[in-house]
């Protein structure tokens, strides 16, 4: 949302306005490095990477001459302790020098997917582990582990090196984990290759916790049991408690995901010899960063650590399932392949990507995710954290939203030329200044004074309004939410225990809720209720953010590490999961407000993994400038890869003042975005789209409506999504496994798997685009029907009213073409089918539809047709998971009118002369159009009339 701008002296003290103005003034020209730590300056970081080059040295210098490969570690597995118990192989390896075994349990499932944990057997105090009850799916109780009947364990020694393997067979494809003794390693086998390999660079390190030395012994210069940042002290009351692993991928050269960073989508080298590579690792670490900085691997909003491997034979994945603050370094190497474990004789040179993983706390526990394609990987993903669940429908429309609409007749008013200037929009935002002297959940009566009625005007057009309400609560002794947390106490509070944590954020001194303690989650989420939140309809929706948490006064402007949570538990134990908490809080209170329950919608910016299950995310504070532009697309990509699908960027930029030509291409890339929203702050000029005059209204215009033309394609992918796991928008390796040339590409992306957008994203509005049209397919401009065969490359000539956007060949793609003010006021319109013939002559999709509002979908009250094209003939079938409920037969009842109006069949060289329906077992024939040319070749069927809940059949001939 908001960073710089000047708050005002009505809200806060002015002793507090001059310290946040200084802090904004330091940071708006840009983002200040200095704010923000790096490897070096966190502690456990530099510890661990340190601890990474001696392993390389002394590894390097232990392998001359050697025939066995082996590392430097000094960690092994204790004699006579490894066992298998049922799923889980069990087994103790301990330093040889510290002597403190820790536990080591290797666990497979069902899918194949391998969960691999460690911590001391005996740990001095408990670390912290609800993690996994907060993250995983059913609070970590319903994963589904392999029978202990199909899996087997073999020991054996070659060459005094001992090694055991646990093999599960699953359908044709078998999954080894091979552990080696001395030192100790781990080996993920598919079908007997290595791709996933564990401490194999010896740099696998665990801070064993123990009795802080006396003061005089104790080292603080390395920050094990004291750090300090800046001002700011960081007490470590638990001393040193991190750990790291090495993580290789054998025959990848790429990898992507671990958001959120302002990086390539294919990440970069963070050491090494490369001159490109970064000179940090990356880090995962949720903070506010202003104005951040593009290809850099800084810590950023949110933070994901799952990381996926791609090549042309396969997909693999790791899910580093932790919540403390995590770097991850990166490097590229080609090596001798290995034979066996045990020989070298192959002088063939295999690529690898080495990854180091280090956390500051908590327990390791990291899941490695076989695939071997990039279904499964994504499979096996949901099994873990939960797919994206259906949003509300609305919710896939145009949001319209600046900091801040002034008052009530401000947004009447811009609703209000929107439908003047027929452009649809379904919300439109409300930002900070809304409240009375940023106190959530109220209003300021002078610049509201009828909230509900405002409310219920945007509704009758079917529009919806957001608000924002942030994690901070001003303390004012009069302010009811404020006075029931502090009497409950539900805030978070300081490394002591026993006072509430106090910072800055916009209403001047602030608390937190302590989102880990169930009565005040419970608490929080009762606020969002109509009869607690004043002056709010079930029209009301939310918006979170600065919820990382930003504390302005805060080291590196976030919470203090050693702050204490419910239980007793350190913040820097829990803080990327902080944000998500709050999320989740928000959607309960929107999810149980109604009774029968309806979907919530709630934007945050902070996030973790488990976020897509609360709603959509954004990529913060970024700026009107081309390059930012540029960036989104690997951002959102990105994002994408890593199980979080519903994302978008602010279009226009945040900060600053897009020109026209920016901001139409802005908003022509936006539509493409899974979350659609337009956005800009405070101190920027306004910028609705009817303000820039012709032709530039037009042009954005024409896009959003685009947009809304396709909201029946957005909303069977994200029916997908909720099943498979699938991205919804995906980089073009997803689509083209095999086609090495794509795996780094950026600049084009596809939407499902039957859309190719290729975004004009430079400063000139008159330039050549190269487009490469990947495959043995047709390929066909969405807009003229003119085709493509690929694979080719071709350039293409744009200018500011051109996108280039393209149809997959063997695609059918549903859509709405009746122009409304809103998504709600679409819902019973007839849909128009585009069926895109491909080379074989064949095409196929689906269309998905329910009432977009409720979990009625559940009990099976929605629509699911198969759409199959072969033969000049197009059928309709219901799909699988179509079941015979009451719920299915009352929704087919409600839309039992909604019919296909159009039938658009693109790319047949035949001439057509006429169109034989059936429906119901009753035939009918109605005429067609026909156009046919060397690269533009379409017929039409208007008004076929036949029911989108019906098995029908259309015949070309």
């Amino acid at each position: 949302m908001k960073s710089c701008s000047k708050p005002r002296v009505g809200y806060i003290s002015v002793l507090y306005l001059a310290a946040v103005s200084s802090l904004l003034a330091q940071v708006c020209s840009a983002v200040k490095r200095e704010d923000f730590k790096t490897c070096e300056q966190s502690a456990f970081c530099n510890r661990h990477r340190v601890f990474a080059e001696t392993m390389l040295k002394n590894t390097q210098a232990l392998d001359k001459g050697s025939t066995i490969p082996k590392t430097a570690s000094p960690y092994s597995v204790l004699e006579n302790s490894v066992s298998l118990d049922g799923h889980t192989l069990v087994a103790s390896v301990q330093h040889s020098e510290e002597k403190v075994p820790l536990r080591f349990e290797l666990s497979f499932m069902e899918s194949g997917v391998v969960r691999v944990r460690a911590q001391e057997e005996e740990p001095l105090v408990p670390r912290f582990d609800d993690t996994q009850k907060l993250v995983l799916r059913d609070e970590g109780t319903a994963l589904p582990y392999a029978s202990p009947g199909s899996i087997e364990l073999v020991t054996e020694t070659i060459d005094q090196v001992t090694t055991h393997t646990v093999s599960y067979l699953k359908g044709n494809s078998t999954f080894s984990v091979r552990m080696a003794e001395s030192p100790w390693s781990l080996d993920y086998l598919v079908d007997n290759k290595p791709s996933i390999r564990l401490n194999t660079k010896g740099f696998f390190r665990f801070e064993y916790l123990r009795q802080k030395p006396a003061s005089d012994e104790a080292d603080t210069a390395s920050g094990e049991w004291e750090e300090k940042f800046k001002t700011w002290t960081d007490t470590k009351p638990n001393g040193p408690e991190s750990f790291g692993m090495d993580i290789s991928f054998s025959g990848f050269e790429h990898v992507y995901g671990i958001p959120e960073h302002s990086s390539p989508l294919s990440l970069k080298d963070t050491r090494g010899g490369d001159k490109n590579a970064y000179d940090q690792p990356y880090r995962l670490y949720n903070l506010d960063v202003f104005e951040y900085e593009l290809d850099n691997p800084m810590a950023l909003y949110g933070s994901i650590p799952f990381m996926v491997a791609h090549n042309a034979d396969s997909t693999v994945g790791v899910f580093w399932m932790n919540a403390a603050e995590t770097w991850i370094d990166v490097t590229r190497e080609k090596s001798n392949a290995l034979g066996s474990l045990f020989s070298r004789s192959s002088t063939k040179q295999i690529p690898a990507v080495n990854t180091h993983w280090v956390s500051e706390s908590g327990v390791l526990d990291v899941f490695l995710l076989p695939g071997p394609n990039t279904a499964d990987v994504y499979r096996q993903y949901a099994e873990l954290v939960e797919p994206t669940p259906l949003p509300r429908s609305f919710s896939l429309g145009y949001h319209q939203c600046r900091w801040n609409y002034i008052d009530q007749e401000d947004v009447l008013s811009v609703s209000s030329k929107l439908e003047e200037h027929k452009i649809p929009y379904d919300v439109i935002w409300l930002d900070i200044e809304h409240t009375d002297g940023k106190r959530y959940f109220t209003w300021d009566s002078a610049k509201f004074p009828d909230p509900v009625a405002m409310q219920n005007e945007l509704a009758q057009a079917g529009h919806k309004l957001v608000n924002v309400v942030d994690p901070h609560i001003k303390r004012d002794s009069a302010y009811r939410i404020w006075k029931e947390a502090s009497d409950n106490g539900y805030f978070v509070k300081t490394r002591e225990g026993s006072e509430d944590f106090q910072g800055w954020c916009w209403p001047g001194d602030s608390n937190w809720v302590d989102y880990f303690n169930p009565d005040a989650c419970k608490w929080i989420s009762e606020q969002f209720h109509i009869d607690h939140y004043n002056q709010s309809t079930d029209n009301l929706f939310v918006w979170n953010d600065m919820n990382e948490p930003s504390v302005f006064n805060g080291p590196e402007i976030t919470m203090d590490k050693d702050a204490r949570h419910h239980g007793g538990w350190e913040h820097r134990d829990v803080h990327n999961i902080f944000g998500m908490l709050y999320h989740k809080a928000t959607a309960d209170g929107l999810r149980t407000r109604e009774s029968p329950s309806k979907r919530p919608f709630v934007l945050s910016r902070a996030y973790f993994a488990g976020s897509q299950r609360y709603g959509a995310i954004w990529t913060g504070d970024n700026t009107a400038e081309w390059s930012h532009l540029q960036a989104s697309i690997p951002m959102v990509l990105s994002n994408n890869v890593a199980g979080l699908h519903f994302i978008g960027a602010d279009v226009g930029g945040f900060f600053g003042n897009p020109d026209q030509k920016l901001l139409t291409r802005w908003y022509q890339l936006g539509i493409w975005y899974p979350f659609f929203r337009a956005h800009a702050h405070i101190d920027t000029k306004r910028r609705e789209p009817w303000l820039l005059g012709e032709p530039y209204l037009s042009y954005i215009r024409d896009a959003i409506r685009e947009r809304y033309r396709l909201l029946p394609f957005w909303y069977t992918l994200f029916r997908e999504a909720s099943i498979t796991g699938m991205p919804v928008v995906r980089p073009m390796w997803i689509e083209f496994p095999s086609e090495t040339k794509l795996f780094a590409e950026q600049d084009a992306f596809m939407v499902g798997s039957a859309i190719m957008v290729v975004p004009a994203t430079d400063s000139n509005t008159n330039q050549a685009i190269d487009v490469v049209f990947p495959s043995q397919e047709n390929w066909y401009d969405i807009k003229t029907h003119a085709s493509y065969i690929g694979p080719t490359k071709r350039q293409f000539s744009v200018d500011l009213s051109s996108t280039l956007v393209f149809a997959r060949g063997g695609s059918v793609v549903v859509t709405r073409e009746r122009h409304r003010s809103s998504s709600d006021l679409m819902k019973r319109d007839p849909f128009t089918v585009y069926v895109y013939v491909g080379r074989n002559g064949t095409a196929s999709g689906r269309l998905y539809v329910d009432d977009g509002d409720t979990y009625d979908y559940e009990q099976g009250a929605f629509i699911e047709r198969e759409l199959s094209f072969s033969g000049a003939k197009l059928t309709s079938r219901a799909s699988t998971l179509t079941k015979d409920t009451s719920a299915y037969r009352d929704y087919l009842k409600k839309m039992a009118k909604v019919r296909v109006e159009r039938l658009v069949v693109v790319g047949l060289r035949n001439p057509l002369t006429k169109a034989t329906v059936v429906e119901n077992g009753v035939t009918r024939e109605i005429e067609l159009s026909y156009k046919g040319a060397a690269n533009d070749a379409e017929c039409v069927v208007r008004d076929p009339a036949v029911h989108i809940g019906e098995d029908w059949g259309i015949t070309l001939s």
